[in-house]
């Protein structure tokens, strides 16, 4: 599938995502109903397996008139969860690197890392809270910034799949409580539960967007697995952050959506609803997006075009 639209106007992010050997492209810019307008969504015409067909892909699609982010795999990083260490802003990447080192397979010299933050209870401010460590090989974050730099595309930001949830949560999140949302690649699953615009949980699930569609025997066994992480992942929630109250579970669009949705429903505690997409983007100027299927696929570079933080890498 080639490019649905293409637009000269240049406001908001436009979002590349490697998907096995496809890459996805994804562009959206505030609206006046305060919805997103999608402008721009679909994969590359043309393989891009090195310097050369990314570079192509960049001038047909004048890359360079964009910011352009940059969403990791789910196999190219770790969320590392790690005390908050009581040292001045300035030093907290140097103590938290000393903190996670034994926790990775590979030495910490070659990680590259970024911190998020998982804010205490607001009625115990003082209490001590944790943060997110994000992990990934130097040598990742190297080849994306090298091939981007030789393509001349002006790569701004490196994002996760994790912010891309926790945006498209944020639009759909009622007042005052947390909101959960499950979504399926074609690597594995991802829960996270935010609250107050902020990420507090992430987990990644062993059961891909394959799995969870297929119609043969192991159906159920891939629901009762999801289920169980589910069900283990809320309980850690109400236990560790009793602050946060999860109103419901929004499932992302997929094709087997209203069965995964059902079989949740039937065992979790919390209300379980299909998200419809339509709440969050305008799809009006790219209408292919109006199917489960393509707003599945796309639920990533879609939600990662919505970042507000400062642009830097």
């Amino acid at each position: 599938m080639g490019f649905w639209l293409k637009k000269k106007k240049t406001a908001g992010w436009l979002v590349l995502s490697f998907a096995g050997e496809e890459l996805q492209l994804a562009h959206s810019e505030p609206g006046a109903d305060g919805r997103a307008v999608v402008t721009l969504c679909g994969t590359a015409s043309r393989p891009v397996r090195d310097v050369a067909g990314l570079g192509q892909v960049a001038r047909e699609m004048r890359l360079a008139h964009y910011p352009v982010s940059l969403v990791l795999r789910l196999d190219e990083y770790q969320m590392l969860v790690t005390e908050a260490p009581a040292v001045p802003p300035e030093e907290l990447k140097a103590a938290v690197r000393w903190r996670v080192k034994d926790m990775l397979d590979y030495h910490i010299d070659d990680a590259t890392l970024d911190v998020l933050d998982i804010p205490p209870d607001p009625n115990a401010p003082h209490r001590g809270h944790s943060l997110y460590v994000v992990a990934a090989r130097n040598e990742v974050i190297s080849r994306y910034i090298g091939l981007a730099q030789e393509a001349d595309i002006p790569l701004q930001v490196i994002d996760i799949p994790e912010m891309a949830s926790r945006n498209i949560a944020n639009v759909v999140a009622e007042p005052g409580r947390g909101v959960a949302m499950l979504t399926f690649t074609d690597q594995g699953g991802l829960l996270t539960v935010s609250y107050g615009g902020e990420l507090y949980l992430s987990r990644h699930l062993d059961v891909t967007w394959e799995d969870v569609n297929d119609e043969g025997p192991m159906r159920e066994a891939h629901f009762d697995r999801v289920t169980l992480e589910l069900q283990r992942s809320l309980d850690y929630v109400e236990r560790q952050f009793s602050f946060v109250s999860v109103a419901r579970l929004w499932l992302a669009p997929l094709p087997g959506a209203a069965s995964l949705r059902d079989h949740l429903a039937a065992n979790l505690y919390v209300p379980v609803e299909v998200l419809d997409m339509g709440r969050v983007f305008d799809f009006s100027r790219v209408p292919a997006l109006a199917t489960p299927e393509n707003q599945a696929r796309f639920f990533v570079p879609l939600g990662a075009t919505l970042r507000r933080e400062p642009t830097a890498l």
